[in-house]
């Protein structure tokens, strides 16, 4: 109850403290290439129930039918203003509201698209009891995640066999003890404010 209700406090007051800024980058995606602003695809939430999740359009138009599911590296399907947007993180600030109705919390883990989840073990679907998040001990351990699979000889295989496992083995390790009180910690090393090793839990990471 305690992590919903500071969901809901700071995604309503996030939302309304960066409106400005969503809306000059939502200003500086269309002017880009004239396409939408928003990329809405599938993931699978809690309960493994699937939902549309919130992000600006970093890639060029059908993008999903042109490539991997996963970027590699320099992706030449990023646009210009793609790569600053995902250099800064900030394509993901839409998913506010994505917290803002329930669907996905701050801290929690990184919701996968349904190809991946059906790849999951039966220990590691426990991960769908839990509601998934803007960002997670996983997330900051694979800020360069681009770039590790860029050097795998076959990336598709590189992230199934282990790069995904070992997000699955942070995060689940992570809720066996989470609180209000560490996911703010969460966020703050996510910012580059504190840590992650500090972080009950980042030890593992």
């Amino acid at each position: 109850m305690a992590k919903r209700a500071f969901d809901l406090f700071w995604s309503v007051l996030g939302l309304a403290v960066l409106f400005p800024l969503l809306a000059l980058v939502a200003l500086a995606v269309k002017l880009e290439d004239g396409g939408p602003v928003f990329f809405r695809q599938i993931r699978i939430g809690r309960g493994g129930l699937p939902f549309r999740i919130w992000k600006f359009r970093t890639m060029v138009l059908d993008a999903e039918r042109q490539g991997r599911a996963i970027t590699v590296g320099q992706d030449p399907r990023i646009t210009r203003i793609g790569r600053r947007l995902r250099s800064t993180k900030l394509d993901e600030i839409p998913q506010l509201l994505n917290v803002l109705v329930g669907e996905m919390s701050f801290v929690g883990p990184r919701p996968e698209v349904p190809r991946y989840v059906e790849l999951y073990t039966d220990p590691q679907r426990a991960i769908l009891a839990l509601r998934p998040g803007i960002t997670d001990l996983a997330s900051i351990k694979y800020r360069n995640e681009s770039e590790l699979l860029a050097e795998a000889a076959d990336p598709d295989a590189a992230y199934v066999d282990v790069i995904m496992p070992d997000k699955l083995r942070i995060n689940l390790a992570y809720a066996a003890q989470a609180s209000v009180a560490s996911d703010f910690l969460v966020i703050l090393a996510t910012l580059g404010l504190y840590p992650a090793t500090r972080i009950r839990g980042g030890a593992e990471a």
